[in-house]
């Protein structure tokens, strides 16, 4: 039972979305480097000199008690800085991988289908959704016949 366990685990690990998650957190955590740099030191010194503004302070509310909004402030900047560029990234790599699939679709010849679990489109070959991972048995769009 362990066995049988521990394999399914081994392939869930290889699997390449799990993979691909990976290699994606990695980056994610030192591209969160260079945003917070990015605030720090070009953004938030900017945002203080319009008009003396401070963007890294604090209020005191009572007892020694402290509301940092200054550290607040640049938390949501990075996170807007973050959603905007990965927005821009998947767009773009939208656009790159649909310019292949639109080629396709004016000759007439399908590149999709609809997986029958989770309801999205992916490639007419494959034999796995990619969104939900569900085996496809789908033998009229096999090439194995």
């Amino acid at each position: 039972m362990l066995k049988s366990f521990m394999k399914e685990f081994k392939d869930f690990i290889l699997r390449g979305n799990v993979m691909d998650l990976a290699v994606g957190v990695i980056i994610g955590a030192a591209f969160k480097d260079i945003v917070d740099a990015l605030t720090a030191d070009f953004i938030q010194p900017l945002i203080n000199s319009v008009g003396g503004a401070e963007i890294g302070g604090t209020i005191e509310i009572w007892n020694n008690q402290y509301l940092n909004y200054g550290h607040f402030l640049t938390a949501v900047i990075n996170f807007i800085i973050m959603a905007f560029i990965l927005f821009v990234l998947l767009k773009s790599v939208n656009k790159v991988m649909s310019l292949g699939k639109k080629k396709s679709a004016e000759d007439g010849v399908a590149t999709t289908k609809v997986c029958p679990f989770c309801k999205t489109e992916i490639d007419i070959e494959a034999t796995r959704c990619p969104h939900c991972t569900s085996e496809l048995n789908d033998k009229k769009h096999s090439h194995a016949e």
